[in-house]
């Protein structure tokens, strides 16, 4: 007989059950199909889901106060809840199932005496709701998980791509080796010991300015309302021409900057000065290769583990006139973003958090987290999901979409691609963005204006010598 030795929580995982760090992340699939509920059972038995070491484990905690994963059969009935009443309200499925999550954003946390995940079936909106905790795992994952779970829908006995992610800022010459890796030595220690100082200053100090969409401490427990913001993947490509060397995380930068200036300009009741700083909270994978990463290799790889394994960035948005180019918020976005992959900010905001964590404890780290929450505006978060149409228990996934329970934030942004489409979720404090179907609006006419314009210029612009020589 084999006895389960209990595994204590790593680092990241005792954060996220502090009071003011507890979150639960939430995922909705959604279908056109009826649910199937005992087709769905069947694969979530079959799945990891009921083997994986943690997701298999319930929380307990000694009488010294120390946490740890104990291992413990899964009662599936506990684990899947199904409703079938509609939701009066919603005006159909989607918003039916943002309502859902929305509430269960402030609401009911989940059980501690079972695994920190359930599955919700709603029914009468063909979609379920995934609810596990973060100290499970982060959002990659998760979403490997789930990857691991469904099949191509032009294909049921394959699984899913992984797609991986190439910056093509990275690709440099062996001519140029030598001089780049100089260059970027220095910009490295520039850039690292300017952003370190930065996010230091607004761990302890430094707060954005006062705007209508600010949150700060206590937010977090008011209502929220949940919309989503849709991008076409191929809208953004275009974009992402029209300046060189831009990536789609560029892109989205500059859409968030361009919308939140948007909104700005018809919630402000009094003007804002130009270059108003408002700071975004990433979070940034720190596993070798990035987006969805394949199961198997999360689980017997370490440096690729599964777990939590992201740093923050501090990500600033400047409220400019809406009136201004498009393309510029792009060009001031990239240029920040530029600069902050030349840094090792993300590493050291892992790094420092881990270092808190071990002279100090779970609760003074938490705190410090929750005081940069507080200092700063919106969250971002942002994932590359499947390329393809993917199955889940045979029901073809028409939607894919993730957000995360409620933080001192007035705004958080959680995009994830599906199938060519990017689906951002914008949760919302109702009482400080009572229109946040107006601040969607926003966001999605920023993408086709900055599309408009970036059309413009491609057509302007004389192709380069490698453009001439391809035509040749």
């Amino acid at each position: 007989m084999i006895m389960e030795i209990d595994e204590p929580l790593t680092p990241a995982g005792r954060l996220f059950i502090q009071p003011e760090t507890n979150i639960v992340v939430l995922c909705c699939l959604g279908t056109k199909q009826p649910l199937r509920i005992e087709a769905i059972k069947s694969v979530i038995a079959d799945s990891m889901l009921v083997k994986h070491p943690r997701l298999s484990s319930v929380l307990i905690v000694d009488k010294n106060g120390r946490e740890y994963w104990r291992k413990t059969e899964i009662d599936l009935d506990r684990h899947v809840v199904v409703r079938h009443d509609p939701i009066e309200e919603a005006t159909d499925d989607e918003d039916a199932a943002n309502l859902y999550m929305a509430d269960l954003a402030v609401s009911t946390p989940l059980a501690t005496d079972k695994p920190l995940w359930e599955v919700h079936l709603l029914t009468s909106h063909k979609c379920a709701v995934v609810r596990a905790h973060h100290a499970l795992g982060d959002g990659i994952s998760m979403l490997s998980f789930f990857m691991a779970m469904c099949r191509k829908a032009d294909d049921p006995e394959t699984m899913p791509d992984m797609n991986s992610v190439v910056d093509p800022r990275n690709k440099r010459s062996g001519e140029e080796a030598i001089g780049w890796i100089l260059w970027r030595l220095m910009k490295v220690v520039w850039f690292t010991l300017v952003f370190v100082f930065d996010f230091i200053a607004r761990v302890l100090w430094v707060r954005d300015e006062t705007t209508v969409i600010s949150g700060g401490a206590g937010v977090e427990l008011w209502p929220r309302k949940l919309v989503t913001a849709k991008f076409l993947i191929d809208d953004m490509k275009v974009v992402k021409k029209s300046i060189p060397k831009t990536t789609i995380n560029d892109v989205l930068f500059g859409v968030i900057s361009f919308g939140l200036s948007k909104y700005l300009d018809t919630r402000s009741p009094k003007p804002l000065h130009e270059g108003l700083r408002m700071t975004g909270l990433a979070m940034v994978n720190l596993r070798p290769q990035a987006g969805h990463q394949d199961l198997i290799k999360m689980m017997q790889d370490k440096s690729m583990g599964w777990g939590n394994k992201f740093g923050m960035l501090l990500l600033p948005a400047y409220y400019y006139s809406s009136r201004s180019d498009p393309l510029e918020y792009l060009r001031r976005a990239k240029t920040m973003i530029d600069q902050k992959k030349s840094s090792l900010e993300s590493f050291f905001s892992y790094k420092f958090g881990y270092l808190i964590m071990s002279i100090m404890g779970a609760k003074y780290a938490s705190l410090l987290n929750y005081k940069i929450l507080c200092n700063t505006t919106f969250t971002i978060s942002n994932m590359v999901g499947p390329k393809e149409k993917v199955m889940f228990a045979d029901h073809p996934v028409d939607y894919m979409k993730t957000t995360s329970t409620s933080l001192p934030h007035g705004i958080t942004m959680h995009m994830v691609s599906y199938a060519g489409t990017a689906y951002m979720q914008l949760l919302v404090a109702k009482d400080l963005v009572p229109d946040p179907e107006v601040l969607a609006k926003c966001l999605e006419d920023a993408l086709l204006e900055m599309k408009d314009a970036a059309v413009a210029t491609i057509k302007n612009k004389k192709p380069s010598k490698e453009e001439q020589i391809d035509k040749i």
